[in-house]
């Protein structure tokens, strides 16, 4: 619905990742699309026996240092940051790293469950107690972003150890589908059909409720097989080359 996507996506084997570009900073585009790129580069290229957790906080660190490399090389790109919500897959087990009010759900059976916090401010007013749950949904700064992957400051990133069994189900997306499609519509359209299916219907789902705002749902199921078997699909801001920062960049770092 808009003319420029700022949402960008990864759906892989081994990693899962959606990124938004913070809204009313300058280049939200080249920032999602350009740490989609690092995340993506570092879990495709780096050593197999890394932990997952380890190689996230890595690719994170690396991505801030790649904004400000962005910035340098144009300063019209000053203040650019991305939410940045990721599941990587390892042989011993998963890893979620979170920044922002992108947001992470699992499905196991029939229970849904939202396996990130949000990073906002009226995340923080629901916290203390001073607003409730329901009128965050209506707060006039309830799309202010607390915490981002930006040129300014290293990020302070939630990464965690993430417990999945075969058969749950996995589902990142950006605020463009949460803020207009109810827990209890997202759990039954991804209890049907394959991911592909879902993923799709998700996105529908939140244009037919009014949708305005970018839509990104990436969505898979946890299988046995080996993660790094194949490359992964890049959605969104990430498919123009011209949001990439350095793409050689990101590979080399990684490759060292």
């Amino acid at each position: 619905m808009r003319e420029n996507n700022e949402d960008s996506g990864y759906a892989g084997p081994s990693l899962l990742l959606v990124a938004d570009g913070v809204g009313g900073n300058a280049a939200g585009e080249v920032a999602s699309a350009s740490v989609s790129h690092v995340i993506a580069a570092f879990a495709f290229q780096a050593e197999r026996h890394r932990n997952p957790v380890t190689l996230l906080e890595d690719a994170i660190g690396f991505a801030f240092t790649h904004l400000r490399q962005g910035v340098t090389l144009d300063p019209g790109r000053s203040g650019m940051a991305t939410t940045l919500t990721a599941v990587l897959a390892h042989r011993d087990g998963f890893a979620l790293a979170h920044l922002g009010d992108s947001r992470g759900y699992l499905l196991r059976g029939t229970m849904l469950q939202q396996i990130t916090r949000d990073d906002t401010f009226v995340q923080e007013l629901v916290d203390a107690g001073k607003i409730s749950r329901d009128d965050a949904a209506s707060h006039p700064y309830r799309s202010v972003v607390v915490k981002s992957v930006t040129a300014d400051d290293r990020p302070v990133t939630s990464v965690m150890p993430l417990h999945l069994v075969v058969g749950d189900r996995l589902l990142l997306c950006s605020d463009g589908l949460t803020d207009l499609v109810p827990d209890e519509t997202v759990a039954t359209i991804l209890s049907e059909g394959s991911p592909t299916d879902a993923a799709r219907r998700l996105v529908d789902a939140a244009l037919e409720a009014g949708g305005k705002d970018n839509v990104t749902c990436v969505v898979g199921d946890v299988c046995e097989g080996d993660p790094y078997i194949r490359a992964g699909q890049l959605v969104g801001a990430q498919q123009n080359p011209d949001n990439l920062i350095d793409p050689a960049a990101a590979l080399a770092q990684c490759t060292e």
